[in-house]
């Protein structure tokens, strides 16, 4: 597959929606992740990131002005023990609860299927890494509805074993803006994981839409001893 630049590929697409980028660093030292949300409504556009635990959650910037928490409120990262999962829905309960029962990813998503937010049936995206003795792997995931169609649940999942340097995928839940909004196609894209955090924060949020961002989460964690950074940028301050 070919690496694709990530930078260019934000700012050519003005309306990716939500997207979840998981790699490895270019010296091979950290397992990274980063997910960004997008929105076009007042109440989607009306959130921020706020650390919860060793993850992180949405909230409501202004509470007065929600109207509707039912699929913009939920926790996009949660840790259990050495994996940490990242989605763009509460389909991260699902998984956390699943693989804590010794369900594997892919299992425990078999319960969720793609939002129900007619006619756009948005895709629930999810990720989670596993880092554990100096070793790293990750998974992603799409649940898609058939072509638009609800009666049918399309479900991918991608593993990537002993993650490369360098290397990432990035998925996200729209091909672009439309009405209805199309959904993602084909697999998760390959782009470059750099080494440094701050300059791979600041390229992700600078290259996203200015009118569209909402908020932006990356972490690096240190494969070798689990230890972690993170930074998150909020549009509402």
């Amino acid at each position: 597959m070919e690496m694709i630049s990530l930078e260019n590929e934000l700012k050519e697409n003005s309306y990716p929606g939500r997207g979840i980028v998981i790699g490895r660093s270019a010296d091979g030292k950290h397992a990274v992740t980063a997910y960004f949300i997008m929105g076009r409504s007042e109440n989607s556009r009306n959130r921020v990131f706020v650390e919860d635990g060793e993850g992180i959650r949405t909230q409501a910037f202004d509470p007065s002005k929600l109207t509707d928490p039912s699929l913009i409120i939920y926790a996009p990262v949660r840790v259990l023990g050495n994996k940490t999962i990242v989605t763009n829905g509460d389909q991260t309960d699902t998984i956390y609860e699943g693989m804590d029962c010794q369900l594997t990813f892919e299992q425990s998503l078999r319960s969720r299927e793609f939002e129900p937010d007619a006619p756009n049936y948005t895709p629930r995206i999810s990720g989670v890494m596993h880092v554990e003795n100096g070793k790293y792997s990750y998974a992603m995931s799409i649940l898609k509805s058939n072509n638009g169609d609800p009666q049918s649940c399309n479900r991918y999942t991608f593993a990537y074993e002993n993650a490369a340097a360098g290397e990432g995928h990035f998925i996200h839940t729209y091909k672009c803006d439309g009405n209805p909004l199309p959904s993602f196609e084909g697999e998760p894209k390959l782009v470059a994981i750099p080494d440094d955090m701050d300059a791979f924060t600041d390229m992700l949020w600078n290259s996203l839409n200015p009118d569209n961002k909402v908020s932006l989460f990356v972490r690096y964690i240190d494969i070798e001893t689990g230890k972690y950074s993170s930074r998150i940028v909020n549009k509402n301050q």
